[in-house]
């Protein structure tokens, strides 16, 4: 949940969900869109069918316990480098660093080197007896990855306070190195197509091409510049919609219809039964202003 979240936003999902899951083997036997419900409004949803489908795997192959081996982790779904090493390290306790933005900040700021310029992984193994000299190896995880976040921020760090200071290169440098990084933010238009019918309903598909919301409940949505204006079609509104790096400009269009298009479903404005993404929550509140 903590993947491109903040921890503010996280806390009452993460509470509700360990509520509702108290053992991997109750999760492995949910649904996706139960699990999806539980998520929704988190966004990346991607994660909660890898955290789904990992249950599953480690109920079936692995007795319900983390595998040890690094290799056996990375073949989970979702589990990259990061992942695995922070959870070899909290689970396990052993030496790792799970380098993230936040570790690599640290370890750039300290060495004042360029980021692009450090080889985060010789560097650890060069240094591993200074790093690992201690047997709290999960608490030296975390603690990197706090430090990052409260101490050793984008903005603003908190050097003079910093316990690392005597020896920071950063702190001591008249030349210090630029550690911002800019998001590169994308424009996007789209226009998007409701079928509606009078019993306020809206066709909902899965067969879309829009890759950050792929194999989700949308209606029609095509890219603004592939549009050609079609009489039945009547405009509702513009409105603005961000998602991560990606700044959408959306015309909102609708038609009554009571002929199901072929691949869709109807769908209850009202009901709140089924998982939707915000994204498609935010056009249910437009189109729900047409009655």
């Amino acid at each position: 949940m903590l993947q491109q979240t903040q921890v503010k936003t996280v806390i009452p999902y993460f509470n509700k969900f360990i509520k509702k899951f108290k053992t991997i083997e109750a999760l492995s036997k949910s649904s996706e869109n139960e699990i999806l419900k539980m998520w929704e409004g988190l966004g990346y949803y991607r994660r909660a069918r890898n955290l789904l489908a990992c249950s599953k795997i480690l109920v079936k192959k692995h007795k319900s316990r983390l595998p040890n081996s690094i290799i056996e982790v990375k073949k989970l779904p979702g589990v990259g480098d990061y992942t695995a090493n922070a959870l070899l390290g909290l689970v396990y306790d052993e030496p790792r660093i799970a380098i993230d933005g936040n570790v690599k900040r640290v370890f750039s700021r300290n060495l004042n080197i360029k980021e692009k310029n450090i080889k985060f992984d010789l560097l650890i193994e060069k240094n591993k007896k200074k790093l690992f000299s201690t047997k709290r190896n999960a608490d030296f995880i975390e603690a990197l990855m706090e430090f990052g976040a409260l101490i050793c921020k984008p903005k603003d760090p908190n050097c003079l306070t910093c316990c690392l200071k005597k020896t920071c290169k950063y702190f001591k440098s008249d030349n210090k190195i630029r550690s911002i990084r800019n998001k590169m933010i994308k424009n996007k238009n789209f226009n998007i197509f409701c079928y509606i019918n009078k019993k306020k309903q809206i066709a909902l598909t899965k067969n879309n091409q829009i890759s950050f919301l792929k194999n989700f409940n949308l209606p029609e949505i095509k890219e603004a510049s592939s549009f050609k204006q079609d009489q039945n079609w009547k405009f509702l509104k513009n409105y603005k919609n961000s998602i991560s790096n990606l700044k959408l400009n959306i015309n909102l269009y609708y038609k009554f219809s009571n002929k199901l298009p072929p691949k869709y479903n109807w769908y209850s404005l009202k009901s709140n039964k089924e998982f939707v993404p915000s994204f498609t929550k935010k056009i249910l509140r437009q189109v729900s202003t047409l009655f």
